[in-house]
């Protein structure tokens, strides 16, 4: 038996595993165990504490999101808003304006068709003076000619005008 190495090889062991027991090194293994145990639990709590954190910052996130979306929306609704309120007064605008150079048109129109009817009174007028004229100059001769023939032009140019 003693010339297996087996058996020497477990003598040594019992040796060393006494020789540990003596001097305290089981001790040591133990706290250095327990101590990687503690920091594996310390950095396990850091890590749940770091997910409960990232947990919470994703949900504000996610609120303030959906928050700028909304105001995003009311802006555009209240641009939409905005621009159709516009749209109606530069329609009424126009509208108003239109009416207003259709109206001064027709007084121009109106005033113009006025004129031209004065313009041709007028020549009426100066045609119907001359041709009387004419035929009373023609036909009456002397001072009472004149004279009638001034009392008639008067008279035609007081009702033509």
């Amino acid at each position: 038996m003693f010339a297996q190495p087996e058996t020497w090889v477990a003598i040594a062991f019992v040796i060393l595993m006494v020789l540990f027991a003596y001097l305290g090194i089981h001790r040591t293994v133990l706290t250095a165990l327990d101590h990687r145990a503690e920091r594996i639990k310390a950095e396990l709590d850091e890590a749940r504490r770091l997910k409960d954190d990232a947990a919470r910052l994703l949900t504000e996130y996610k609120a303030k999101r959906s928050s700028a979306e909304r105001e995003a929306q009311e802006i555009i609704a209240s641009a939409r808003a905005e621009a159709e309120r516009i749209a109606t007064e530069a329609k009424a605008k126009m509208e108003d304006f239109v009416a207003r150079r259709t109206k001064s048109a027709e007084s121009k129109i109106a005033l113009a068709e006025a004129q031209a009817l004065a313009d041709v009174r007028a020549a009426a007028a100066n045609a119907a003076i001359s041709a009387a004229s004419t035929i009373l100059s023609q036909s009456v001769k002397g001072a009472v000619a004149d004279d009638l023939l001034a009392k008639g032009i008067a008279e035609v140019r007081a009702k033509l005008n």
